[in-house]
């Protein structure tokens, strides 16, 4: 079928500055988004208001407004521009509901702009809580048992009659925003008012409360004519009762006997059908692990962080195929852009095991509350791909950046038995590594199963790393054979934890992994299982013995991405990074990108020439530079986490292409700064490095209070403070940061003044 007459001009909104529930996922949907409508000879205007993403670029649309995400502003660019349609899902909850409410107005009816993708009805059947439960009747799928409030006394009653304990979601939200689990009348009123607030139609829905069910989703694609697939299922190793945006996530769904999973799938068709949904959709299901009961629990009939990462853990170009069925286009008309080969109305198929694992910002705010609930915390994300569970959990957890190689957290260790047992029945972010810690020190399955809720499966896993720690320690100095080295890698293990496992040096497992030949190889993601070849795929590393990544000859250079988006690092390093490999291609060379994070532009498929999924620390790194030879690294555009790589990289001899290590370190190392503000006669404020506490007491008595204090190599004022007193420096240093000659201090006096910026640009001549 041809694309919609008269659709020649379409417009695509963006979904604002990034906030907590709302990341990057929308960057890399709208980028994708306009790509995919300019390919079909769409002309695009965009509008956002974020300039630190790659949508608002001047080279993915024809005309970018850098406006308010506002109706007003929209209908002004609207009546100046005069696209013939616009397309709304690709940026989040902002993007509906800017939509739904011009539409309301008439805007669209008296300019003729055609709403494409999916039908304003549907959008109101999926967010209306009252609609959506209706819908759910009408074709007999189980809702759980509801009722929908507009006052704090409506909900009082409706929560009366369900039960306690209930869950409140406000409509038309993201991140489940003003909502959360009650359990009493008092808890009751202070949620709904909060959740009226936050809702647009000031609707809350009262919901009775399943936690500890499984939580189980699909994602699904519908065109226009009712084809429809499902493009992965993803399982929240969490029960229910925690946001999906906070849950540790495997896909495929791993622990569904046959049955359940073919009855979810077909009711997840169902339900995109009967909302008439065109393209992506989120189906959220809970399932009672004791019979074949089920709930839907919600429906996202946008794009969302979930669509991100079913997108990049099977290769499925979600919002690119999305953007095409809004106008018009067929799933089998859409060529499947990974393979080359094979149409996108071919279901994904994945032959190995990925993890998402949430990246939350309670390093930034120490003191906040991390207990893990129906609202949303997380900042970011890391998605890692192994052949088994356990590679791909290990994977992860080195990815996070939380200075952690392996699957145990030191703060655990002194805690008390008591105390590790609410941290198994509350959730918070260090839930799992409790459960190994608990695993550690003997507690059965079944204990931990009735304090958790957490499927056996995964329990059976965890298990099998903690036996495998066992063995390894068991060696410990003694012959490290190559059957148990082996087995540990495969299984996931860094070369440093096996190392601290066994009392040796990481270069010493590194080097005892040259001579015994195990090293790894790299796997693709290719949508199809490898039964098709693929033109744009991107790997995985493990160790097996087949390499499918084989390097090319040609001229090549990687870039290093920035890991998990985390406050203080976001989005903008994805840009940059982005912009590099675009550089890189246009001289001709080839470029590789290293990340992990599944919501950015930078891990698409076809942003690089070569895209690696891997976990950003050494040994990772240098494993992929060993396999690709390229010419030199780039790390100046990953922000911090590149920058702290450039240091190991240069140890291992690998060109640093750009700023010099040196000179990196000159404007990090607080010392040699100050020797080279010294030399160029700059002035700065007086001030010391510290390495212990002792030398931050002496340092900031004689620059005088009030002083700033803050670690060095770190990025955006993470642990920076002012301190105005002896007392508050010394709970600064035993609360905020590790201070030894590893983790210095920065001391300097605190001056109240203006602040100036300026950006600068040298090629090693000329400075502008």
């Amino acid at each position: 079928m041809p694309k919609k007459e008269g659709i020649k001009k379409v417009m695509v909104i963006g979904s604002g500055p990034i906030v907590i529930g709302q990341a990057a996922e929308f960057d890399y949907a709208g980028s994708q988004a306009c790509r995919g409508l300019k390919e079909e000879g769409i002309e695009v205007v965009l509008v956002n208001s974020n300039p630190a993403t790659i949508m608002t670029d001047a080279n993915m649309a024809e005309h970018v407004y850098l406006e308010p995400l506002t109706p007003e502003f929209v209908t002004r660019i609207l009546e100046k521009e005069k696209p013939d349609g616009i397309l709304p899902g690709l940026g989040g909850q902002v993007g509906l509901n800017i939509v739904k409410e011009i539409a309301q107005q008439g805007v669209l009816n008296r300019l003729g702009v055609t709403l494409l993708g999916t039908p304003l009805e549907a959008i109101e059947k999926a967010e209306d809580r009252e609609k959506f439960k209706q819908m759910l009747e009408d074709i007999n799928e189980p809702a759980p048992p509801s009722g929908i409030g507009s006052t704090v006394e409506d909900a009082l009653q409706m929560a009366d009659s369900i039960g306690y304990p209930v869950i409140v979601r406000p409509a038309y939200t993201l991140g489940g925003s003003g909502g959360g689990i009650v359990h009493d009348p008092q808890q009751m009123r202070e949620v709904v008012a909060r959740g009226l607030k936050y809702s647009i139609i000031h609707q809350v829905l009262i919901e009775k409360c399943v936690s500890g069910w499984k939580e189980i989703e699909f994602e699904v694609m519908r065109d226009s004519a009712d084809n429809c697939i499902t493009i992965c299922s993803m399982e929240n190793i969490d029960p229910m009762g925690i946001h999906t945006g906070d849950s540790i996530v495997v896909a495929p769904a791993l622990t569904l006997t046959d049955q359940e999973f073919q009855m979810l799938r077909t009711a997840s068709l169902k339900i995109i059908r009967a909302l008439g949904i065109e393209g992506g959709c989120n189906v959220q299901f809970a399932m009672d692990t004791q019979s074949f009961d089920y709930y839907v629990i919600e429906v996202n009939p946008r794009v969302s962080r979930s669509s991100a990462l079913a997108s990049k853990a099977t290769g499925y170009p979600i919002a690119k195929v999305t953007s095409k069925i809004a106008i018009g286009l067929h799933l089998d008309e859409i060529r499947n852009a990974v393979t080359g080969k094979t149409w996108s109305g071919f279901e994904p198929a994945i032959d190995y095991c990925v993890v998402k694992f949430p990246r939350w910002p309670f390093d930034k705010f120490t003191k906040a509350d991390r207990t893990l609930g129906t609202q949303m915390k997380a900042t970011g994300e890391v998605m890692s791909l192994g052949r088994s569970f356990e590679e791909a959990l290990l994977k992860a957890v080195r990815s996070l950046e939380i200075d952690l190689i392996h699957f145990e957290l030191p703060v655990l260790k002194d805690i008390s038995a008591a105390e590790l047992r609410s941290e198994l029945v509350n959730p918070t972010d260090i839930r799992l590594f409790a459960v190994a810690e608990a695993m550690r020190r003997g507690f059965s399955l079944e204990e931990l199963y009735d304090l958790t809720r957490i499927d056996f499966f995964f329990l059976h896993k965890i298990e099998h790393i903690i036996a495998l720690e066992h063995e390894l320690e068991q060696v410990g100095t003694n012959q490290l054979g190559r059957d148990l080295l082996m087995k540990a890698k495969y299984f996931g293990f860094a070369d440093q934890s096996i190392g601290q496992l066994t009392g040796r040096e990481e270069a010493e497992i590194r080097e005892l992994r040259r001579r015994y030949g195990i090293k790894p190889v790299y796997k693709m993601v290719d949508t199809c299982a490898a039964e098709f070849a693929a033109e744009t795929p991107y790997y995985y590393s493990t160790y097996d013995k087949e390499n499918e990544a084989i390097p090319s000859n040609r001229r090549k250079v990687t870039v290093l991405g920035s890991g998990p988006i985390r406050i203080g690092q976001g989005i903008e390093f994805d840009y940059c990074s982005v912009h590099a490999s675009w550089a890189l291609r246009e001289e001709g060379i080839e470029s590789i990108i290293i990340n992990n994070n599944p919501e950015t532009v930078s891990t698409d498929f076809d942003t690089s020439d070569r895209l690696y999924f891997e976990p950003l620390i050494p040994e990772d790194v240098l494993n992929i530079l060993e396999l690709e030879q390229p010419e030199g690294v780039v790390v100046q555009f990953g922000g911090q986490t590149a920058i702290n790589l450039a240091e190991p990289l240069e140890k291992a001899a690998v060109p640093i292409l750009g700023t010099a290590v040196k000179d990196i370190d000159a404007a990090e190392d607080r010392r040699r700064f100050d020797e080279l503000m010294e030399n160029l006669g700059i002035p700065r404020p007086p001030g010391g490095t510290a390495v212990s506490v002792e030398q931050a007491e002496k340092i900031a008595e004689r620059i005088s209070y009030p002083a700033l204090v803050r670690p060095s190599y770190v990025l955006g004022g993470r642990a920076m403070e002012i301190v105005y007193n002896i007392k508050d420096l010394r709970e600064y240093m035993a609360t905020a940061v590790k201070v030894s000659p590893n983790h210095p201090v920065l001391i300097d006096k605190y001056l109240k003044g203006i602040e100036m910026e300026v950006d600068g640009i040298a090629d090693g001549h000329d400075c502008l």
